[in-house]
Formats: C-alpha cells, sequence, structure tokens
C-alpha cells in the first residue's frame, strides 16, 4: 500500500464536469465526484460521497446497507486513470483494469461516509501500468489493493 498523500495548498483539483471530460464513466459508474489534488501521469487523491441515494444500496443489503467493495475498488481504479489520463498523450484513450492484486477490505462502507481515494501509479510499460491504491473513510483505511491497467484507445476493438 502506498503511503497516502497529502492535499497541497495549491492543489490541482477537478470537479465531476472536468472529471467526466478526462474518464468516459457516466451514471450509474461516475464513482469519482471531485479530484482534489493530482499530478499527471503520478498520482490522484479523490472523493466519493457515498449517499443512501446510490441504487446498488438497493439490493446490498436492504436494511444493512454497505457498499459493495468491487465498487470501491472501481472508485479507486477510477481515481488512479484520472492521474494517467490527465497526461495530453494520453488524452482521448481509456484505462482498462487489466487486473488486481491484494485487495483488501477493512471497513465497511455505509450511507453517509465520505470516501477519500488514493492511487500512486508506481510502475508503467508500455500502455501496461500498476497503481498502488488505499481507499480512507474519517482517515480510517478501509481498503487497500494493487491495480493493473491497460491505456487503450477509445475506438479500439475489444
Amino acid at each position: 500500500m502506498a503511503e497516502p498523500r497529502t492535499v497541497r495548498e495549491n492543489a490541482n483539483t477537478l470537479s465531476s464536469v472536468q472529471i467526466a471530460e478526462i474518464l468516459p464513466h457516466r451514471y450509474p459508474f461516475a464513482l469519482v465526484d471531485r479530484i482534489l489534488d493530482y499530478e499527471p501521469g503520478q498520482w490522484a487523491i479523490g472523493r466519493k460521497c457515498v449517499s443512501r441515494n446510490e441504487e446498488f444500496f438497493n439490493g446490498h443489503f436492504p436494511g444493512q446497507p454497505v457498499m459493495p467493495g468491487v465498487l470501491i475498488l472501481e472508485a479507486l481504479a477510477q481515481t488512479g486513470a484520472v492521474a494517467a489520463l490527465s497526461l495530453p498523450e494520453n488524452k482521448g484513450r481509456l484505462a482498462l483494469f487489466g487486473g488486481i492484486k491484494n485487495a483488501r477490505f477493512r471497513k465497511q462502507v455505509i450511507p453517509g461516509d465520505v470516501l477519500t481515494l488514493h492511487c500512486e501509479l508506481v510502475e508503467q510499460r508500455g500502455p501496461v501500468g500498476i497503481g498502488k491504491a488505499s481507499a480512507y473513510v474519517d482517515g480510517k483505511c478501509v481498503a487497500t489493493a494493487e491495480l493493473t491497467f491497460v491505456l487503450t484507445e477509445a475506438d479500439a476493438e475489444t
């Protein structure tokens, strides 16, 4: 797990509208509300405000809502994708999941929580890269993982 970064005094921030210019994700899969700070090609810190109105809470779990771990990982991946895709040479590309290693979930995430998402890009060879990611609620780590991504052209055949 990469150590969490602190938001800098003169932070590079992105609103949800600006994130949508970088990432193709749309409702219900746009899982990052704001980028609090980032360094293109290196790291990003994001925020996800978890609302009771999230569609997935209808089935996970009625009467005891818990954010699915896979969606926490997706939010972390989207945060890392902002770092990767904010480089000028990657504009218009997609960052696809290549793999997930060592995912650990330490605490449930419930409505009203605010996830702080950290992803540091630690290695890249050609279009394949690795990000060390961690998610926090109230300063406590709730999830960690090593995420592998593949950059591809947006119109490439899958």
